[in-house]
């Protein structure tokens, strides 16, 4: 129904941001590497979307490049995986490591994910294996997107550490991810130094 939104980024509330088009903000929920990708707010912005209809919601996801939607909406169709997990398999890793994962059957890797554990991880081996034909020849182009410019702000470190819960992060692993990195970086050079430095470690 919404397949691609262009318009002028409102708000960044990590894995939220607000998208007004033509007046009517659109709220998305995006990965995190979708998320360190967009440019200031008030600046212009397009992303590939994805809505998701619930008896109690409409919800509408965004992605920077058309084969990371390609890839979400193959994760969802696998048993179990819902669009929380999706979100944070992709937050976690690009397309390209998950390809890779996939074809070298590295479980060990998917599980350092949120939510994924042993079983999950095989499962989404086994199964996207056979999806790859699905998604793999997506375009891997983003939509143009002006510079990141994210500033840091007083709460970069608080906001960072909101998301990384909200990705599926215990509180106290949120924490520990962003103990040693510098809390003057803006949000977005927060989440992605955590996310990098979780999934080498």
């Amino acid at each position: 129904m919404i397949g691609r939104l262009s318009g002028y980024l409102l708000e960044k509330q990590p894995p939220w941001i607000v998208i007004d088009v033509q007046g009517v903000g659109y709220e998305l929920e995006t990965s995190m590497n979708t998320l360190v990708s967009l440019p200031a707010l008030g600046e212009k912005a397009s992303l590939y979307t994805h809505l998701t209809i619930r008896d109690d919601a409409h919800l509408l996801y965004g992605f920077a490049r058309e084969h990371e939607r390609a890839l979400f909406r193959a994760l969802i169709k696998v048993n179990g995986v819902g669009p929380k997990l999706a979100l944070a398999i992709l937050s976690g890793m690009d397309e390209d490591a998950f390809m890779r994962c996939v074809r070298d059957d590295d479980s060990k890797a998917l599980t350092k994910l949120p939510g994924v554990g042993k079983k999950t991880a095989e499962r989404l081996i086994i199964e996207m294996r056979d999806r790859f034909p699905e998604w793999e020849h997506g375009s891997d182009s983003p939509l143009p997107l002006e510079a990141t410019n994210g500033r840091p702000t007083r709460n970069s470190l608080a906001d960072a550490e909101s998301a990384l819960v909200s990705l599926g992060y215990k509180l106290t692993e949120a924490s520990k991810m962003l103990a040693d990195l510098d809390p003057k970086q803006s949000t977005e050079a927060l989440i992605k130094a955590a996310l990098t430095q979780r999934m080498s470690g």
